[in-house]
């Protein structure tokens, strides 16, 4: 009987382990948006500032690590430049949400538009960047996972005030 090779974790996956963390935090906030609960407010802006860390943090590591190398690696890179305004954007919706005194529609309305972002852009890397990534010569994708994980762990800790 034939036995199929797992393909091993690479950036790739570890990217898009991050994508599937934020998904179930921006459904989870949408239940809590639809919530008439006393409490929702707070629940609210605890998890909408966790959705901020994880995307600033994401974007930073892709930027810093993934974005560059893949660059390098392939001729197309038209990709690169629309994920990097997708950036922008996000975290300029990013920064509004952190700003914001009141947990109001508008405040909803910020959280569930950065979700729709963040959900094309997903689907953009998932569905075209990833597979160039991995198609890519001389992308080690294996190593690069462990550079994003050393990376992402010491922005979370400074983010968390502990010392890296």
């Amino acid at each position: 009987m034939p036995t199929t090779k797992r393909a091993e974790p690479d950036a790739c996956s570890l990217l898009d382990t991050d994508h599937k963390k934020v998904k179930k935090m921006f459904t989870a906030y949408e239940e809590l948006a639809n919530s008439k609960a006393a409490s929702a407010a707070d629940k609210k802006r605890e998890l909408a500032n966790q959705i901020c860390a994880e995307l600033t943090v994401h974007t930073q590591i892709e930027e810093e690590i993934f974005y560059p190398a893949v660059r390098e690696a392939i001729k197309e890179t038209d990709l690169l430049d629309e994920a990097e305004v997708e950036h922008a954007s996000a975290k300029d919706l990013i920064a509004q949400i952190q700003e914001a005194t009141e947990i109001d529609d508008m405040f909803d309305a910020k959280v569930k538009v950065l979700g729709e972002y963040i959900d094309h852009h997903v689907k953009e890397e998932r569905n075209e960047m990833f597979p160039k990534a991995r198609a890519a010569r001389g992308l080690d994708l294996v190593a690069m996972r462990e550079q994003l994980m050393a990376r992402k762990e010491e922005l979370m800790s400074e983010l968390m005030g502990e010392p890296a």
